[in-house]
């Protein structure tokens, strides 16, 4: 159950890190109101993952999710540039995130 909570942590991380933009330096209200909404679950879900996890391995696999997340959601929506390095980049996050998660209960 803690790597689920986890794993919807960092999925609603993504989600975060999408909303911050609409937010207009946070002139925005309802935008900025759904920002914070999303800050506070993400945080409280990955709380709730580390009363079992380490918090090393918990954080570092939370980010992970969100930063593989955030550029895939950017190449897709955004037509952000993929180049070789962001490739290279992403394969490594998701290859440390696979790692910390093996090698979890060592």
């Amino acid at each position: 159950m803690n790597w689920l909570m986890l794993g919807l942590a960092g999925l609603v991380e993504i989600a975060w890190a999408q909303s911050i933009k609409p937010t207009e330096s946070f002139t925005r209200p309802l935008p900025t109101l759904v920002c914070f909404v999303l800050m506070v679950a993400a945080v409280w879900l990955l709380a709730q993952a580390m009363r079992t996890l380490p918090v090393g391995t918990a954080y570092a696999v939370f980010t992970g999710i969100g930063a593989v997340g955030a550029i895939a959601l950017g190449v897709v929506v955004h037509r952000d540039p993929v180049t070789a390095g962001r490739m290279t980049a992403l394969a490594l996050i998701v290859a440390g995130v696979v790692l910390a998660r093996v090698t979890e209960s060592e």
